[in-house]
């Protein structure tokens, strides 16, 4: 399983890279195979990762989608890529990456509806 972090500054003061960053190294045994950091503004995101299928760089985390708007990190695979795939882009690769980035933004009950 991955191992995540996380930090929100209630009082607005800019999210610590350095604290992330000792949050998650005590989570190293969660993850061995990598790890990733998103820190902007209040808000901090630590992954950890345990890859199993997807052992390309594509499925590093945390994950933005292309314009920046929206930022994820998860503990999980989509075993089921296969078919989100046919679903959400033809020529997808097998990437989870691609898969949750489309996922995420689509528009729909099943998705984040853009403004």
């Amino acid at each position: 399983m991955c191992g995540l972090t996380g930090i929100f500054q209630r009082n607005g003061q800019p999210a610590s890279q350095e604290a992330l960053a000792r949050m998650t190294a005590a989570l190293t045994h969660r993850g061995p195979d990598g790890e990733g950091y998103y820190v902007k503004g209040a808000v901090g995101l630590g992954h950890r990762r345990l890859a199993i299928i997807d052992l390309s760089d594509a499925g590093r985390q945390p994950m933005e989608t292309p314009d920046g708007r929206y930022v994820i990190s998860y503990n999980g695979e989509l075993y089921n890529y296969r078919e989100l795939k046919h679903e959400l882009a033809r020529g997808a690769s097998n990437s989870s990456r691609i898969a949750t980035r489309k996922w995420c933004c689509r528009p729909g009950p099943s998705g984040a509806r853009k403004p």
